[in-house]
């Protein structure tokens, strides 16, 4: 039955998405496996786990292009909460724009978001003999976009897991923002650590590429990156909207005898069955590219099936 399915329901709760899980489990993964070679397997072990995955000039030099991604698994083995902050934000994040972008477009702008920020790190650092290394890049261009979608609506976090505070993300987007353009400005520009050893650089790409996504591709309904088309609005069958006057089905009641009546009944249950499908399909779609892969056509067949739904 459609009413059986939990995301149909009124009371239906987004759960965590794949994508999400994935992506948390990697980095999660990555720094267990950093801290198994800093720790067990000796200083060179730990030498080599970060030659071959964390970013740095030389690392571009000797061809490994995968390091612009591969070093947002990695984290500071000195600071604990670098990596739990960072899950936490994705997780959070993940919870808000997964329903909007779908799964392909939010890993496209964690991903783009990472090598970003690992560009414009190694732009500034190129001749330095440091590393990079942590996901805060990638999530910084979650954060734009989530501050873009939503600017004035209110989130409440603990500040140091103790004290709770309640901020608008377009603030929030601005004040760390703001604290990183000093940094690089006045530390890492000049050939300085950024404050606390924070990469500024790689944050502040990262906020760039955010807001081009949100500019280019979420506004402009930019055809491609795993969806056809993000969305504007949530779709008109989770708005419940008692006014709207509900489609009349074509159904034929007592007319005729009964070779009428029967015809007529077999024409109505076949048209149940081809809803039921297609609204099956369309739910599929929508768990696996998000609300904003729907096409207009697919938003009514819903609309449809949610008046049906009401009227029993």
């Amino acid at each position: 039955m459609l009413s059986d399915r939990s995301y149909m329901r009124d009371d239906y709760q987004r759960p965590s998405t794949s994508v999400t899980t994935w992506l948390i489990c990697m980095i999660i993964a990555g720094y267990v496996l950093q801290n198994i070679a800093a720790r067990w397997l000796g200083d060179g072990a730990e030498q080599s786990f970060n030659n071959l995955l964390a970013l740095s000039g030389d690392s571009i030099k000797s061809f490994k292009i995968w390091t612009l991604l591969s070093y947002s698994f990695l984290h500071s083995m000195t600071s604990f909460l670098h990596v739990v902050f960072n899950l936490l934000w994705i997780y959070l994040l993940g919870r808000e724009l997964m329903p909007l972008l779908g799964g392909k477009r939010f890993l496209w702008l964690y991903g783009g978001g990472v090598a970003a920020g690992g560009i414009l790190w190694l732009a500034v650092n190129w001749s330095d003999n440091s590393m990079l290394f942590g996901a805060s890049a990638g999530v910084c261009a979650l954060l734009m976009v989530f501050a873009a979608i939503n600017p004035n609506k209110p989130i409440t976090f603990l500040l140091f897991f103790v004290l709770p505070v309640t901020i608008r993300p377009k603030w929030l987007v601005i004040c760390l923002g703001g604290f990183d353009l000093l940094g690089f400005l006045f530390y890492e520009a000049v050939g300085s650590r950024g404050i606390g050893g924070i990469a500024h650089s790689a944050h502040l790409g990262g906020f760039a590429l955010g807001w081009l996504f949100f500019r280019y591709v979420y506004e402009r309904n930019w055809q491609g990156f795993g969806s056809d088309s993000p969305a504007m609005e949530l779709p008109g069958w989770l708005k419940r909207n008692k006014s709207r006057r509900t489609e009349s089905g074509a159904y034929q009641v007592n007319v005729g005898g009964s070779s009428t009546t029967k015809r007529a009944g077999s024409k109505a249950q076949a048209r149940h069955v081809d809803l039921k499908a297609e609204v099956d399909r369309i739910l599929d779609k929508i768990n696996t590219s998000g609300f904003g892969a729907l096409t207009d056509e697919e938003k009514r067949i819903l609309d449809r099936a949610k008046d049906m739904l009401n009227r029993r």
